[in-house]
């Protein structure tokens, strides 16, 4: 018999904090973005603007000589939309020719730049200065007094503004920097920014150099499905729920996609199992179906005929225009709480006011399109990756579609998940801009990530030259790793004629990143000091899924007598797939164990067991007994 204990770094080892300079993490969103920052306890925070908003929208808008940025800006879609730009994340970069009708569409349209071929840009009415009027020969009395009286100060004359999609991105990412200097009372020195993992190479070429013009040094340009990886494998993220060896599973609801990633994580690194995304999914169809209900709610109270979703232009559109801004405050409160939520628009339409109310039981039916769509995604992702629900062992949400609980209660029920998978939910950390909150936990990854490439980059000129280098860095992620679990089994005879002969001890699970190292130690029984030779397995191993038919337990407060149906229940079973070799070692330092109890009287030693995985995949096995000099190696294919 054997037992064992593991030794292994962690990637939330501790950092020297005072030595972290000023960083920053930014979850650049299509439609809204956040910023984390390092503070000095050693923790990510998300922190809120100016305006006490953590969840800051994409958006700019111009009115006159003022220019509005972020929520401030969401407000002039009602009145002013065709001078406020949003959605300007997903085009950057991109030519004005590649650009389609359903990317176009936003409140200010996207023009050919009139002076760049080929570039998109956005046109805006501003108010300008008047040029100065031209200045006569002085005279006796042109003095600085009579001057004043004579030529009054002009007044600002309407005008035009081309801005490109770099120049608004620009002043956008430099707004979330003054606020995160505003709040640490000091300059950024670096940011890691997140990048749709669907980003073209010139897209991320693009954004890295609008936040280079607005001041920012870009650490890295973090792939979404990566950026949960450095939160999530904190200490503070499960509360020890998870093992290091785990399989994460990250469903990130946009306004206008979906994205998927399944992950296994193996002791703080990652590795990509399978992604996806779809541009036909996303929570924008929650806002259509419930502006669409408050719609015909306010018909039916008041008469007046309302058509939303598309709407017409004029009225009906700046009132779909209020709904949408309304309805943010409702997602939010059905979000935070179990009751009903109201939403309230003044002047809706032909001077009429509107208040409606929906529950959870309501919203939820109208949200079960969206509900269905991502659980129908997630099994589609699953059965591609070959990979059974029952394996995951983490649900993680992005986004603020991802704090509705009934997102969480569909997904598990129909994903076919166990009931014990680790979510924001069952941990209870899903609100508050806490550990779990899926609409910071993007943005925290990313503080993180540039607080690990800040401590080592100063010291290591070649890690500051790689993360420098986007596409090399992007190369080196790009990792193999193992097919199968790799482990040691000691054999068994009264299990001969099973899947697994014997006592089983995973060393490296399957999908761990390459190269990869573990040690083990154990605690090994042998006959005797002169009878002292143990051997065990080297071998490779699954899990399969097994499906048995049960029938359901009665319930003693049911009265119906009916026959209850068998329902499929499925249980995990260890396979030994193929022994690599056998490796054998004569114990010298066996001590009898003395006293009472059920090891009394045996004879036992402790050995180290070392498990190294090439980039090649060669195995390599080190055994050496405590005490003893005698080391052995082996290698397999």
């Amino acid at each position: 018999m054997a037992t064992t204990k593991m030794a292994n770094g962690t990637a939330d080892a501790p950092i020297e904090v005072p030595l972290i300079p000023p960083v920053v993490g930014i979850n650049f969103g299509n439609s809204y973005a956040s910023i984390a920052v390092f503070t000095k306890e050693g923790h990510a925070e998300c922190i809120a603007n100016e305006d006490g908003e953590r969840q800051i929208a994409c958006a700019l808008a111009f009115y006159g000589e003022e220019m509005y940025i972020g929520n401030q800006a969401k407000p002039q879609l009602v009145k002013n939309g065709k001078n406020t730009i949003t959605g300007f994340r997903n085009i950057l970069g991109k030519k004005f020719s590649e650009i389609s009708q359903a990317e176009s569409s936003t409140s200010a349209p996207v023009i050919q730049h009139p002076d760049l071929p080929d570039e998109p840009a956005y046109k805006v009415e501003v108010l300008k200065a008047a040029a100065p009027a031209p200045t006569g020969p002085k005279t006796a009395s042109n003095t600085p007094a009579a001057s004043a009286l004579a030529t009054p100060a002009s007044e600002p004359v309407p005008g035009e503004r081309i801005l490109t999609v770099s120049e608004v991105t620009t002043i956008f990412i430099k707004s979330l920097i003054q606020s995160a200097e505003d709040f640490m009372g000091t300059k950024v020195q670096g940011a890691v920014i997140t990048v749709p993992t669907w980003f073209t190479d010139s897209q991320r070429t693009a954004l890295e150099k609008a936040a280079t013009d607005a001041g920012v040094h870009v650490m890295q340009l973090l792939d979404e499905g990566s950026a949960t990886v450095p939160a999530t494998t904190a200490d503070a993220w499960a509360g020890g729920a998870l093992s290091p060896d785990h399989t994460q599973l990250v469903v990130d609801v946009g306004a206008s996609s979906l994205s998927l990633s399944l992950l296994s994580l193996r002791w703080g690194l990652a590795h990509v199992i399978a992604s996806s995304s779809s541009t036909s999914i996303g929570a924008a169809m929650i806002d259509s179906a419930l502006i669409k209900f408050f719609a015909t709610d306010f018909t039916k109270k008041t008469k007046v005929p309302l058509t939303v979703s598309p709407a017409p232009a004029g009225q009906d559109a700046r009132a779909e225009a209020k709904l949408l801004l309304a309805i943010e405050h409702t997602k939010r409160t059905l979000s935070a709480s179990a009751g009903a939520a109201t939403c309230s628009v003044e002047s809706l339409k032909d001077g009429m006011d509107y208040t409606g109310t929906v529950n959870r039981l309501r919203f939820d039916m109208i949200a079960k399109p969206l509900y269905q769509a991502v659980a129908t995604e997630v099994s589609k992702l699953l059965s591609e990756a070959g990979v059974d629900p029952v394996l995951v062992d983490e649900i993680v949400y992005v986004g603020g579609t991802g704090s509705l609980p009934g997102l969480d209660e569909h997904l598990v029920l129909a994903g076919g998940f166990r009931d014990s998978v680790v979510t924001p939910f069952s941990l209870g950390t899903v609100t508050g801009g806490g550990e779990g909150d899926p609409t910071t936990v993007l943005a925290r990854g990313c503080a993180l990530q540039a607080a690990l490439i800040a401590a080592f980059e100063d010291e290591d000129e070649e890690l500051r030259q790689l993360f420098s280098n986007s596409a090399k860095l992007r190369e080196v992620q790009e990792v193999p790793a193992t097919s199968a679990s790799v482990g040691i089994v000691f054999p068994d005879a009264s299990k001969k004629g099973e899947e697994m002969d014997g006592l089983w001890i995973s060393v490296i699970a399957k999908e761990t990143p390459l190269p990869a190292r573990r040690l083990v130690t154990f605690e090994v029984e042998v006959e005797s000091d002169t009878a002292n030779k143990f051997l065990f397995e080297v071998a490779e191993a699954s899990v399969q899924i097994e499906v048995e038919m049960q029938k359901q337990e009665p319930d003693e407060d049911d009265e119906d007598e009916e026959e209850l149906e068998d329902v499929e229940v499925k249980q995990e079973v260890l396979k030994k797939d193929r022994v690599l070799g056998i490796m054998e070692l004569e114990a010298k330092n066996a001590i009898k164990i003395l006293g009472s109890g059920e090891k009394a009287g045996k004879w036992t030693t402790t050995v180290d067991v070392k498990f190294v995985v090439g980039i090649d995949g060669v195995l390599t096995v080190t055994l050496a007994e405590h005490g003893n000099e005698d080391v052995k190696t082996a290698s397999f294919n």
